[in-house]
């Protein structure tokens, strides 16, 4: 599942329509969830809910969460995601450098070893995308679950030039740079 649902508060503008190679930041992130073989693609959206249309064209689901913190979004998506899944892969749609080919080394990972996580290790920081197997689904997703299973947890290494989060106007600048 992509989460997309924020505010942009910090942003100070909707960074979901912000554009980065000639597309919007939801659009690619959903684009490269497709490309990488997630089927299905949740997307959760939040108080924008127009930003739907950005992912015309896109094999996508939408869900809704217009209220609450990312636990919320991350609750909305896990109850989207349909009953015969073993797994869900979360993703942040503000994390632009992530790869279709990330997602599908993930993919494959968690299919060979069905462990109960498969989270990103970007130079010694944990962050999305992670695949928590359906087993863990009751506890939620997070942080505290990976805390929690870190230990039966299958780790990928990516370079921590791909953890990029758009946060701040800055964050944008320094990536549109590049």
């Amino acid at each position: 599942m992509l989460l997309a649902a924020g505010t942009s508060s910090r942003m100070g503008r909707d960074k979901m329509l912000l554009h980065l190679d000639g597309e919007s930041i939801v659009r690619r992130a959903a684009r490269r969830a497709v490309a990488g073989g997630l089927s299905p693609v949740i997307v959760v959206l939040g108080v924008h809910a127009d930003h739907s249309r950005e992912l015309d064209g896109l094999s996508c689901r939408v869900a809704f969460c217009t209220d609450g913190p990312m636990s919320a979004s991350i609750q909305t998506g896990l109850g989207a995601v349909p009953s015969t899944a073993p797994a869900a892969m979360i993703l942040l749609a503000d994390m632009p450098l992530v790869t279709a080919e990330m997602i599908s080394t993930m993919i494959a990972r968690y299919e060979s070893t069905r462990a109960p996580l498969v989270i990103s290790d970007y130079d010694g920081v944990t962050a999305p995308p992670v695949i928590y197997d359906r087993s863990l689904f009751a506890e939620g997703g997070g942080r505290q679950v990976v805390d929690r299973h870190r230990g039966e947890a299958e780790v990928l290494y990516w370079p921590g030039k791909a953890l990029v989060d758009l946060d701040v106007p800055e964050d944008y600048a320094r990536l549109t740079a590049r």
